[in-house]
């Protein structure tokens, strides 16, 4: 059976409104992946939407909040600042993986982050999020430290980027990359084509 890959980094909030609406569109198996959209930037030579151009920003803020309303989410409240830093948060989603825990994780880091405007750099918003995710807080804030766990993140992080990603959200199916919370359909048909 084909399945789906979903690539993301916390700190991306068209990522969140990709994993508030995943399973409700796409009906085959989706595996999430977390990647470090820093270091995808850093490989491919870009940088983000949200820094730089005031103007860009701030159309590309109203868009995601336009989005929101009409996915039914509730409103976005932007954490301050915004974008940071959000390796750590990244490094404990992919320690969360290790133990079963990691899509809820993630689903708590991105509410706390989108819809709390907490910011995701302050570790204890992001070990609150994982107490919230019924991980333990304190081994999660260790196995951020742990360089398997850094390794896994970094190798998942090259390996998307072989793939040719290059930002998120990006759901992967059949070798096909869909770039963009307002691809999930397309994911889903070509996944239901795969079948």
């Amino acid at each position: 059976m084909t399945q789906a890959t979903f690539y993301y980094d916390l700190g991306s909030p068209y990522a969140y409104l990709t994993a508030e609406r995943i399973s409700e569109i796409v009906a085959g198996p989706v595996v999430w992946q977390p990647v470090s959209l820093g270091g995808l930037f850093k490989a491919n030579g870009r940088s983000s939407w949200s820094l730089g151009d005031v103007e860009r920003r701030r159309s590309g803020m109203a868009e995601v909040e336009r989005r929101a309303r009409e996915y039914g989410l509730p409103a976005v409240r932007w954490p301050e600042p915004w974008p940071t830093d959000y390796l750590l948060a990244m490094r404990v989603a992919t320690y969360a993986y290790t133990v079963e825990r990691g899509r809820e994780f993630t689903m708590q880091a991105f509410r706390h982050a989108f819809r709390h405007g907490r910011d995701l750099a302050v570790r204890e918003h992001v070990l609150q999020a994982a107490a919230d995710a019924d991980l333990d807080p304190r081994a999660a804030g260790e196995a951020a430290g742990d360089l398997e766990i850094k390794l896994r993140l970094r190798s998942a992080t090259e390996a998307a980027h072989a793939l040719g990603v290059f930002g998120v959200p990006t759901i992967a199916v059949a070798g096909e990359l869909f770039w963009g919370d307002d691809r999930l359909g397309d994911a889903a048909a070509a996944l239901g084509e795969g079948v």
